[in-house]
């Protein structure tokens, strides 16, 4: 089943085509509706299964949907979160969604508009915490 058979934005499907995606994994076939529906979820798989994928691109969907709607994603480290940022920076470079990068302290970081930014460019703008 493709991407564009789960129920995601067709921005959102475009940005996963952008990445070089075709087919879903299947932690992303199993995760993507249940979030989408707005329901818990908890999913484990190995390493390089595509996990961020499938939290992310409904996240991403669901925030375009919604209005004003927030997403806070934890990550146990600053490493892993850097990764996680650029993921969903990347499927959602269509979406206008707003990215915050882990900083040098707790509530540090800064804010990455790159719905307005060129292709290639590193606009940024400071975060008010």
């Amino acid at each position: 089943m493709p991407f564009s058979k789960l129920g995601l934005a067709p921005k959102v499907v475009d940005g996963v085509r952008a990445a070089g995606y075709t087919v879903p994994t299947p932690i992303q076939l199993r995760a993507i509706p249940v979030i989408l529906e707005g329901r818990d979820l908890i999913g484990s798989a190995q390493t390089g299964t595509g996990k961020t994928a499938a939290f992310a691109l409904p996240i991403i969907s669901r925030l375009g949907q919604r209005g004003a709607l927030r997403a806070l994603v934890l990550e146990p480290t600053r490493e892993l979160a850097a990764q996680v940022e650029t993921a969903i920076r990347d499927y959602a470079r269509r979406h206008g969604v707003w990215t915050a990068r882990p900083g040098p302290a707790p509530g540090g970081g800064y804010r990455r508009r790159d719905a307005r930014a060129a292709p290639g460019s590193d606009q940024t703008r400071d975060a008010a915490a």
